[in-house]
């Protein structure tokens, strides 16, 4: 309270300082307003497969899946932009499985992960010419919904939920690049890599899970 009582009797008994001060507020607002910011959507193909850490655990394998979302470009300078999005996307793995009743029956089972997130990446864009433009950033994740489908070869399938296997919230790192190829159209590839442990764990239980996606999109700028 004694500081901020202090700068403000500074302020008024300095017109030096006042003037630095309001100088500053209206270069920071000029700044806000020529900051150009375009707005689009965007959705395409995912890749996406979970690495799965655990004794005993069958290989998994990728599957197909799709994103759908919007995002913001705010041109910092003319060659850096910073891209806030809202994702929702389909992720998951499949993986097979020998199943052993206890009676000397085994069953031949295909197993699929469906895992719904809505991710909030927030990546930087370097532009090194002016249509094609490389991207890194963090992402949060949060799981809206996770399911097992399990085929049992010659007899059918059932799904399950699966909510119960998984943390609510994913952390993450991406990669990528694209390509504007025109002022209203852009393609973009990119990767993203898992770095939490989604598994809902007990004591004692070292399993581990992480997301690894690959996307393909394409998206339209208004």
């Amino acid at each position: 309270m004694y500081l901020k009582y202090y700068f403000c009797v500074k302020i008024k008994n300095n017109k030096l300082m006042r003037k630095i001060i309001m100088a500053a507020i209206v270069l920071f607002g000029l700044n806000s307003i020529e900051a150009q910011v375009k707005y689009g959507l965007k959705g395409g193909l995912n890749i996406a497969n979970l690495n799965i850490d655990e004794a005993g655990f069958p290989k998994t394998s990728a599957i197909t899946s799709f994103h759908l979302g919007g995002f913001a470009e705010i041109m910092l300078n003319k060659k850096v932009a910073f891209q806030p999005e809202l994702i929702y996307s389909a992720q998951g793995a499949k993986f097979d499985f020998l199943f052993d009743d206890g009676s000397g029956n085994l069953y031949d089972t295909e197993n699929t992960f469906k895992l719904s997130y809505v991710n909030i990446p927030l990546m930087i864009k370097y532009y090194p010419q002016s249509k094609f433009f490389l991207e890194a950033g963090p992402q949060v994740g949060f799981l809206t919904s996770a399911k097992l489908k399990v085929e049992v070869v010659g007899f059918g399938s059932d799904t399950q939920g699966a909510n119960q296997l998984f943390k609510e919230i994913d952390f993450g790192f991406n990669l990528g690049a694209g390509y504007n190829i025109s002022k209203n159209a852009m393609v973009n590839v990119r990767y993203n890599l898992g770095l939490s442990n989604i598994a809902e764990t007990e004591s004692g239980d070292t399993t581990t899970i992480n997301n690894r996606v690959f996307s393909l999109s394409v998206g339209y700028i208004f």
